[in-house]
């Protein structure tokens, strides 16, 4: 019974969030901006853990500056969630023509001689990152697609997955990653997949720290990992919104050799260049996640033998 009321509901919201993206993005912004007063001023979606975060990682900003990049992140986090909702319907054309994308010949070169793992944060808008394939010549010769984390809610889930594979991506289910893409390898079909890897792992996948806007944090490693297995190309993929609606997405080849890398040389290679990316325009970095719930000094105390690496 339950699963019948969870199709019928997902049916109902599907439905819903299709005909409200048929709007015109211009029209859709006229609501994120109707909406930002209410998520900022009344509601204070998660105000606190922003707030934490900002005056943490900016120890040099006064507080006037603190609070004019939190007012400009809502603003932003308010247009995201309006652009999430167009993407639903895009057309292609409208779609290569807000996300334009340049080093795509780079990683296309790449991926006629090896896989290609690119890295990705919560930056501008990661959603519409799953449309590079629109921008590849050899997308039928490919496994494309990104990583993801099952989400809590399954409708929303469901939602989020037909969303994301609307450019010919796939949905690869982060504990599968690695089944799944070595088949590929096995199968002699090149990859080129995406990790939004500036999230915080559970304690037992902790495997190093690094500064991080003020910060000694841990990150994933499994794209290094993956690129190290499978041999692959990685790239650092910088996102920048060029205007309201529209952005560009710049492909930086980091190595086409990660096997000459020391461990989590290549995630700490890439946590530099996401923070300098957010030092740029920090209104554009997803803030309201509770980024450092887990913090250094907790594991030292929880794993005083630990072995993840330091770097500092």
């Amino acid at each position: 019974m339950k699963n019948i009321l969870n199709s019928l509901l997902f049916y109902i919201i599907y439905a819903l969030w299709f005909v409200f993206s048929l709007l015109p993005l211009r029209i859709l912004y006229i609501f994120s901006d109707l909406f930002y007063p209410l998520v900022y001023y009344v509601v204070g979606y998660r105000k606190k853990v922003v707030r934490k975060n900002l005056v943490e990682s900016f120890p040099e900003k006064s507080m006037n500056d603190i609070l004019k990049v939190e007012r400009e992140f809502y603003r932003y986090f308010c247009d995201n969630i309006f652009e999430t909702i167009k993407m639903f319907s895009m057309s292609e054309n409208e779609m290569r023509r807000r996300m334009t994308m340049s080093g795509i010949d780079i990683l296309f070169n790449e991926s006629l001689h090896k896989s290609c793992v690119l890295y990705l944060g919560h930056f501008c808008n990661w959603e519409w990152m799953s449309s590079i394939p629109l921008h590849l010549e050899n997308k039928n010769s490919l496994l494309l697609g990104q990583i993801y984390h099952e989400l809590e809610n399954p409708i929303f889930d469901r939602l989020f997955l037909h969303s994301r594979k609307r450019f010919y991506g796939e949905n690869i289910e982060m504990h599968s990653a690695l089944r799944t893409l070595v088949k590929s390898m096995r199968e002699n079909k090149h990859f080129i997949v995406g990790f939004i890897s500036d999230q915080s792992p559970n304690w037992n996948f902790v495997n190093m720290w690094t500064d991080f806007l003020h910060h000694k944090t841990s990150f994933f490693v499994g794209a290094e990992n993956i690129a190290k297995l499978t041999d692959a190309a990685v790239f650092y993929v910088d996102v920048k919104r060029v205007r309201r609606g529209y952005y560009h997405a710049e492909f930086i080849l980091m190595t086409n050799q990660p096997k000459e890398f020391p461990n989590y040389r290549l995630t700490v290679d890439y946590a530099k260049r996401m923070e300098d990316s957010i030092n740029k325009n920090p209104q554009y970095w997803l803030w309201s996640h509770n980024r450092w719930k887990r913090t250094f000094e907790q594991y030292q105390e929880l794993y005083p033998n630990g072995k993840a690496i330091i770097d500092s």
